[in-house]
């Protein structure tokens, strides 16, 4: 056994140039087990999301885990960075509530634009285009596309906690009369003091508590928050049916309905992807001959990639996630971090009986913090003109006050163009702002019933 573990640790140190990175096999397994603690929260939250697209529960475990095993892997093994892939907490909120709840697209067809979007991110992630978009679109409405997702996540998590309900004038606070409402409220709490105190796993020892507690509080119609299985442990049972669920047809049958979201798909994975993989390889301190951070071709290949592998396994877009910076603090520096996720995720399987028993009012605190933690980048705005905050910040305030992240999207592109124009920035009115103006536009009248 000694011999098998010494060879084992030779391999890995060669294949991922552990010791060339100033790491060691020991502090490479241990950042992956902090990077695993700090996101398998997912594994709760993203089948908690889907399931309100009509999706079943059990199946999103199971596409949730086999998608966070594979993405980690290829990141591993092509890029040989320390960052680790799941269902992002943002393209799964647009999937379930805007694009199948909202604008009732078939899951099918919202899986074949997660395709489609994951496609072209990955044929950009192979040429010099990369930089161009990501110098060519707006900075107010890139800021603002963050912010809206960031509102618009934290509205979702409000409402399945409970703590916001429809009342006469729109969104009320909920009954504080209702035990889950509480409940929710004391989740919050205890996430914030967990995360701000630094404690490992917050949101995965947040979730586990408030799961625990809801077998003993019920609600008004005396059943109780949480109802565990019979058995915790069971051999985990692939979904099949969810192989390849795409919808061609329909998709093309509602193109320019559909194409503004896929866009977002796409746009949304890009620029999640390049901010979160450049402040983790900018954290380790990894660079390349040149003195870059080493960020080349094959991290953003491995991104697209795994969210086509996602969509092909019947799950939301698949992108790096920034808990890896986690990892990196416990001194990863290597692919290794994202064998020991994805290794981790895949033992998590024999757990899906437990993982589909966490109730939603666990799930809403995360969901809340999230999206606050997304709106934490707010002061950004400060070194903006006063003309162009109102684009992020009218995005922000539509999506919280309608719960509409497209219709927030389209008016804040239309509005920075029309700043654009007015305020004589002609070199601002790019080809790409016209364009993506354009289909907007076309979804709003089609999306209005006007087309």
């Amino acid at each position: 056994m000694a011999r098998f573990s010494a060879g084992l640790s030779r391999f890995c140190d060669r294949y991922f140039q552990i010791s060339a990175r100033g790491s060691s096999f020991s502090r490479e397994v241990l950042a992956g087990l902090t990077t695993f603690g700090a996101m398998a929260y997912i594994m709760a939250v993203n089948p908690d999301i889907l399931s309100a697209a009509g999706l079943d529960r059990h199946a999103m475990v199971m596409t949730t885990i086999a998608s966070a095993v594979i993405g980690s892997l290829i990141m591993a093994l092509w890029a040989n960075l320390p960052i680790a892939l799941a269902p992002a907490m943002s393209s799964n909120v647009i999937f379930a509530q805007v694009v199948v709840v909202r604008m009732g697209v078939p899951a099918p067809v919202a899986f074949t634009m997660v395709l489609l979007g994951g496609v072209a991110f990955l044929a950009l992630s192979l040429t010099q285009w990369r930089q161009k978009i990501v110098r060519a679109f707006p900075v107010p409405v890139r800021l603002g596309i963050h912010f809206a997702i960031g509102a618009f996540i934290a509205h979702i998590g409000m409402i399945t906690g409970g703590m916001a309900v429809k009342g006469s004038d729109g969104l009320a606070f909920g009954h504080l009369a209702d035990p889950p409402v509480i409940l929710a409220i004391a989740g919050l709490f205890l996430t914030v003091v967990l995360r701000w105190s630094r404690i490992p796993a917050a949101m995965l020892i947040a979730i586990v508590t408030i799961t625990v507690i809801g077998c003993f509080i019920p609600h008004t119609n005396g059943q109780m928050v949480t109802n565990l299985p019979a058995q915790w442990i069971d051999w985990p049972h692939y979904p099949w049916h969810m192989l390849f669920p795409y919808d061609f047809k329909g998709f093309f049958s509602h193109f320019f309905l559909v194409l503004p979201v896929t866009l977002y798909f796409f746009l949304g994975d890009f620029f999640d992807a390049t901010g979160t993989m450049m402040a983790v390889t900018q954290r380790s301190g990894l660079k390349d001959k040149e003195g870059q951070p080493l960020l080349g071709k094959a991290a953003f290949a491995s991104d697209a990639s795994a969210s086509i592998v996602g969509s092909a396994l019947g799950t939301s877009t698949v992108s790096a996630y920034l808990e890896s910076l986690v990892g990196v603090e416990e001194g990863g520096r290597t692919g290794l971090v994202g064998v020991t996720v994805a290794l981790l995720f895949a033992i998590s399987s024999l757990f899906w009986p437990l993982i589909t028993s966490v109730p939603a009012v666990a799930t809403a605190p995360v969901l809340i913090l999230v999206g606050l933690g997304m709106l934490s980048g707010l002061t950004d705005l400060k070194g903006m003109k006063g003309i162009d905050q109102t684009v992020p910040l009218l995005m922000v305030l539509v999506t919280v006050m309608t719960g509409d992240f497209m219709i927030s999207l389209a008016l804040g592109l239309l509005l920075y163009t029309l700043i654009a124009f007015v305020s004589r920035r002609w070199s601002e009115i790019t080809m790409m702002l016209i364009g993506l103006d354009v289909v907007f536009v076309t979804y709003l009248v089609l999306s209005s019933g006007l087309g």
